[in-house]
């Protein structure tokens, strides 16, 4: 039987591959491979969940309770917040709305896996510059690669999959240097477990007021426990989030992720004691990590970042045996996300053994 004539895809789309997630773990497994709170939701998330509109109803196309919460928690008017099925999905409709064929978009590499795609899909170009020695990023590096063609600089921090952040006074230096008709999308997804001192706070330092061309995200997937539900927000000019808010995906944020992250935000300091907790075995990891001579990047999110190099894939594999598993980057590293606390002497067993 012949092969069917198929439609036409781009060229550059039928190369990219798709986005990887996390590989899924048994039930004797700890599964740390996607950055994932360990808690099970709040009870009275849980509630708010069972309380949520019919599922047989369209949810608010704009989110707008949800908006109006966040924008009231920071300040802000509430055309100056956007919600989206998570943060990512506003990374995507912003570099679509400013980057089409013939324009670049700069990023830090390695960092986020789906940054590579988004200049792809819109048609643009692709500019990664390499991270620094200590896996941070080199902004001064960011910079210079900025031309005539520039339309998005992405900036995450802290880094994942590495862990550092950028400094305020990193952030603010950089800025100086980019044009100001050249959109920045400061990716703070894992701001909530900063604990550095002098860590650039995107919303606290009202950036997107002093330079309208910054758009702060953040998300409810990690620090709020809310990854199966999708939805994250960004914060700036109200004429720029109208950008996103047209090539959004109507309706795509539905009725239980608006309420579930109400009842978050209204259950934020418990959420708060957990990241602590999050935290603590952070530093746990790292330390003793550190102790066995790995080259541990300061981690600032909620995984720790272990530099195999060419040996990743086979380190993947002694984690995988001894039921942890990882999310490998061939060449580069595994991120370790922070889990349960038996996972930690797991985690620390394998680690040894590799050395």
């Amino acid at each position: 039987m012949s092969e069917p004539i198929l439609p036409r895809i781009r060229p550059e789309i039928a190369a990219l591959p798709p986005y990887r997630q996390g590989r899924q773990a048994g039930a004797d497994a700890f599964k740390l491979s996607s950055n994932e709170n360990p808690f099970d939701p709040l009870p009275q998330v849980a509630e708010a969940l069972a309380r949520t509109t019919p599922v047989n109803r369209y949810p608010d196309a704009t989110a707008g309770a949800l908006r109006a919460r966040i924008a009231e928690r920071y300040g802000v008017e509430t055309d100056a917040v956007h919600v989206a099925s998570g943060s990512v999905a506003i990374l995507y409709q912003l570099v679509q709305a400013a980057a089409s064929a013939g324009d670049e978009v700069v990023y830090a590499w390695r960092s986020f896996e789906a940054y590579p795609g988004l200049p792809l899909v819109a048609g643009a170009t692709g500019v990664p510059v390499p991270l620094l020695p200590d896996a941070r990023h080199d902004l001064d590096a960011m910079a210079a690669a900025i031309t005539d063609r520039t339309r998005v600089v992405i900036v995450c921090t802290p880094n994942n999959p590495t862990g550092p952040i950028v400094t305020g006074a990193e952030f603010a230096a950089f800025l100086e240097k980019v044009p100001a008709d050249v959109l920045v999308l400061l990716d703070e997804a894992y701001a909530e477990f900063v604990t550095a001192d002098g860590a650039v706070d995107g919303i606290a330092e009202r950036i997107f007021e002093a330079h309208p061309n910054v758009v702060v995200l953040r998300t409810f997937s990690k620090a709020f426990g809310l990854a199966g539900l999708r939805v994250g927000y960004a914060i700036g000019h109200p004429r720029v989030l109208d950008a996103a808010r047209t090539t959004a995906i109507p309706l795509s944020v539905t009725s239980a992720a608006e309420v579930a992250a109400i009842a978050s935000l209204d259950a934020e300091a418990e959420l708060r004691e957990r990241v602590a907790v999050v935290v603590e075995r952070r530093t746990a990891l790292r330390d003793g990590l550190r102790a066995q001579s790995w080259d541990v990047p300061d981690a600032q999110g909620n995984f720790i970042w272990l530099p195999t190099g060419a040996g990743t894939m086979d380190a993947a594999a002694a984690f995988d045996a001894a039921g942890v598993i990882v999310r490998p980057f061939d060449g580069d590293g595994i991120r370790i996300s922070v889990g349960e606390e038996e996972s930690i002497a797991r985690v620390l067993d394998v680690a040894a053994s590799l050395r």
